[in-house]
C-alpha cells in the first residue's frame, strides 16, 4: 500500500462500516499480520508516530487545526521491517473525546475496536502520566461491558480472561517536560508508568474510582511500556511537522521516536486468535466484518462467537485452498496420460499429502471434523476421476497401437488371403506377432490386458470363420482347436480380471498409507493447538502472578488473596479447557480412522467379489488361441 485507506467508518445512519476497499486490500494479504493500533485523544500526534512505524514522513494525516482529522479507523499494511514474511499492519484511530461526536458510545466503540483488532495497543496522551491522563483512559474501565469472552448470555465474570487475548500495551508520553524521577531518584520510562498506576490504600468511593482504571490496566495488560516524547520541534513549526527534516527535529524526541519504533518491530507479535491461531490479512478483515456488524446491531463483541463464525469462514477457504493444491498438481499430472498406475498413485499421494497440509495450516476448530472429512471425499472423487481419464487414456493408448499393428493383417483378411487350406495357421501366426509385438510396447499400461481381451474376442469372430474354412483340417482337429481358443479367451480374461484385482490391491495400499500420514498431520496439529493454549495460559498466569506480588509488596494483601483465588479458578478452568480440547481432537481422529476403517471394507468386499469372479472364470483350460499366444 502506498498510502492508508479507511477500514471502518461512519455510515450516514451514524453505525459503523467496514469499507469494501479496504476489505478487498486485506483479502490478499496471506501473511500473517502484527497490528499495532495507536489511540488516544484527539489532536495528540498519534498519526504522526504511525507514519514513522511505516518508515515515511507522511501518509496518515496530520492536523494542524483543532479539528480531529482522522475519522473511523484508517488502516496501512507496509511489509515488516525485521519480521520476514509478515506484514505490519499500522491502525490509525479517530481521535477519542472529539466534542463534536457528541456521542460517547462512538469512542467507546473506536477504542474497543482497536483492542479487538491488535496485537500492539499504543496510548497516545500529552503532558504527564497523572491522574487527569488516566482517567482520560476511562475507556478502558468499561470494556467489561463493551467485549466477553464467551457468550454475553452466560453468566459469568470473564474479564479475567482478559489477559489471555489483550494487545500488549505501550503508553506513549507526548510534550514530556518533566525529569524522570521518582521520590527524588532517577527513574525508568517503565518505573514511571508503574509508579503512575500506583494504588491507593482504602475502601472509600474516591479511592475505589482512583483505583479502577489503574486495576483495569493492570489486569487486562499484563505487557506494558512507557515511552516519554519531549517536544519535537518548536511551536511555530509543530503545524509543518510532516514537511520538517531530521534537522528540524529535536534530537531528544529522535532518539526516542527511534527506541519507540524499533520496540513496536522486535516486541510487537503476530496478531492471533483466541484459540492461538495466526490471523494473517485475509482473517483480520473477516475480523473487523464481525466485530462491526455485531457492534452496528447492538450487541456486544464476543471473542467466542467471533472465533466460531470465523473458524466456519475460514475453514472453507481452507478446504478450497487445499483442494485447488490437489487440483492444480493432477492437472499438471494428467498432461503425461496415460501412466503407471504407480506413478499416478505416486502423484495423489503427494498432493494428498500437501492438501492436508495446506488445509491443517490455514484451518482451526474443525471440532466435528466436518471440513476434514469434506476434504477427504472431495480429494477421493477427484482421484477416482483421474484414474477413469487415466484409463481411458490408456484404453484409446492400447486400441490405437492394436489398430496399428494388425492394419496388414486386417487388410490381408479383406484380401480373402487367409480364404485357403492351411490359411487358419497363417492367421494363427500373424495373430502372435502381433500379441508379442503389443505385450512388448504396452508394459505397464493400465488398461493393455482388457483391450487385449477385447481385442481378441473380435478376433476370435474372424478366427472361427477362417477355421470353419478351411478344407486343410478335419473336423475332429477343428473341435480341439475351437476348445482351445476358447481356453485362450478365458485365460486372458481372468489376466484382465487379475490385473484388476492388482490395481485395486494397490490403491487400497495407498488409502492405507495417505490414511496414516493424514492421522500424524493431524496428531501434530492436535500437539501444536494444545501447546499454544497452554502458553496463552501459562502467559496469563504469569501475569497474574506478578501482579499478585506486587499487590503484597504494595500491602495489598486482601486484594492478593482475592487474586490468588481466581488464579486458582483460573488453574481449573485452563485444566478443564485442556482436557475438553483433548478430548475433541482424539474424537475427532477417531472419527477419521473410523471412516477409513469403513472406506477399507467396501474395497476389501469388492477386492473378495472379484477374488470369486476370478475363481469361477479360472474352471476352464489354459492354452494360448490358435496355440500362438
Amino acid at each position: 500500500m502506498d498510502s492508508p485507506v479507511c477500514l471502518i467508518d461512519t455510515a450516514s445512519d451514524g453505525k459503523l462500516c467496514v469499507q469494501p476497499a479496504a476489505l478487498q486490500i486485506l483479502q490478499q494479504i496471506q501473511q500473517p499480520v502484527v497490528v499495532v493500533a495507536v489511540v488516544g485523544l484527539y489532536r495528540t500526534g498519534k498519526s504522526y508516530l504511525l507514519n514513522r512505524l511505516a518508515g515515511k514522513h507522511s501518509g496518515f494525516a496530520l492536523g494542524s487545526t483543532v479539528e480531529s482529522k482522522t475519522k473511523g479507523i484508517w488502516m496501512w499494511c507496509v511489509p515488516h521491517p525485521t519480521k520476514a514474511e509478515t506484514t505490519l499492519l499500522l491502525l490509525d484511530t479517530e481521535g477519542l473525546g472529539d466534542v463534536d461526536k457528541g456521542d460517547s458510545r462512538h469512542d467507546s466503540n473506536i477504542f474497543s475496536l482497536a483492542v479487538l483488532l491488535s496485537s500492539t495497543l499504543v496510548f497516545n496522551s500529552r503532558g504527564t502520566i497523572d491522574n487527569k491522563a488516566i482517567e482520560e483512559l476511562q475507556y478502558v474501565t468499561e470494556l467489561t461491558e463493551c467485549i466477553k469472552v464467551k457468550s454475553p448470555n452466560e453468566d459469568v465474570d470473564n474479564s479475567t480472561e482478559f489477559v489471555k487475548f489483550f494487545p500488549s500495551f505501550i503508553w506513549a508520553v507526548r510534550d514530556f517536560s518533566l525529569e524522570l524521577k521518582i521520590d527524588g531518584e532517577d527513574a525508568t520510562e517503565d518505573q514511571y508508568l508503574e509508579f503512575a498506576l500506583k494504588l491507593k490504600h482504602g475502601t472509600s468511593k474516591k479511592v475505589m474510582e482512583f483505583n479502577l482504571p489503574r486495576e483495569c490496566i493492570k489486569n487486562f495488560f499484563p505487557s506494558r511500556t512507557c515511552f516519554t516524547f519531549p517536544f519535537p520541534t518548536t511551536l511555530e513549526k509543530m503545524s509543518t511537522l510532516e514537511r520538517l527534516g531530521p534537522a528540524d527535529l529535536c534530537p531528544e524526541f529522535q532518539e526516542v521516536s527511534k527506541r519507540f519504533c524499533t520496540c513496536v518491530y522486535e516486541k510487537s507479535e503476530v496478531k492471533r486468535l483466541k484459540d492461538g491461531h495466526t490471523v494473517t490479512g485475509r482473517v483480520l478483515g473477516h475480523l473487523a466484518e464481525l466485530y462491526v456488524n455485531t457492534i452496528s446491531s447492538g450487541a456486544v463483541p464476543c471473542l467466542e462467537n467471533a472465533v466460531v463464525a470465523l473458524a466456519q469462514i475460514e475453514n472453507q477457504a481452507a478446504l478450497q485452498e487445499a483442494l485447488q493444491v490437489y487440483q492444480v498438481g493432477m492437472e499438471e499430472k494428467k498432461r503425461a496420460f496415460p501412466l503407471e498406475l504407480e506413478q499416478v498413485s505416486a502423484e495423489h499421494q503427494r498432493l494428498s499429502q500437501s492438501a492436508t497440509q495446506t488445509f491443517m495450516a490455514e484451518s482451526f476448530r474443525d471440532t466435528d471434523g466436518k471440513h476434514l472429512k469434506a476434504l477427504e471425499e472431495e480429494i477421493n472423487k477427484l482421484f477416482d476421476a483421474c484414474l477413469r481419464e487415466n484409463d481411458q487414456a490408456s484404453v484409446k493408448k492400447c486400441e490405437n497401437l492394436l489398430l496399428s499393428l494388425s492394419a496388414t493383417m486386417t487388410e490381408k483378411h479383406k484380401q480373402g488371403f487367409y480364404a485357403k487350406p492351411g490359411g487358419y495357421d497363417v492367421f494363427c501366426r500373424d495373430l502372435e506377432d502381433i500379441v508379442k509385438k503389443y505385450n512388448s510396447l504396452v508394459k505397464k499400461e493400465v488398461k493393455a490386458e482388457v483391450v487385449l481381451q477385447e481385442f481378441l474376442k473380435l478376433k476370435s469372430v474372424d478366427s472361427k470363420a477362417i477355421l470353419q474354412a478351411d478344407r486343410k483340417l478335419s473336423e475332429k482337429e477343428k473341435k480341439i482347436k475351437e476348445e482351445t481358443e476358447r481356453a485362450v479367451l478365458l485365460e486372458q480374461e481372468v489376466k484382465a480380471k487379475e490385473e484388476t484385482q492388482r490395481q485395486l490391491k494397490e490403491r487400497m495400499e495407498v488409502e492405507q498409507r495417505s490414511n496414516a500420514e493424514r492421522m500424524q498431520q493431524m496428531k501434530l496439529k492436535m500437539e501444536q493447538e494444545l501447546e499454544q493454549q497452554r502458553v496463552e495460559a501459562q502467559r496469563a498466569l504469569d501475569s497474574k502472578l506478578k501482579e499478585q506480588a506486587a499487590l503484597m509488596e504494595k500491602g495489598f494483601q486482601d486484594k492478593a488473596d482475592l487474586m490468588k483465588q481466581e488464579m486458582e479458578e483460573f488453574k481449573q478452568q485452563a485444566s478443564d479447557a485442556e482436557n475438553s480440547r483433548s478430548r475433541e481432537l482424539k474424537e475427532l481422529m477417531e472419527n477419521t480412522n473410523r471412516r477409513h476403517e469403513e472406506q477399507m471394507k467396501m474395497m476389501m468386499e469388492q477386492h473378495r467379489q472379484q477374488m470369486r469372479e476370478i475363481q469361477r472364470s479360472s474352471g476352464g483350460g489354459s492354452g494360448l488361441l490358435c496355440s500362438v499366444m
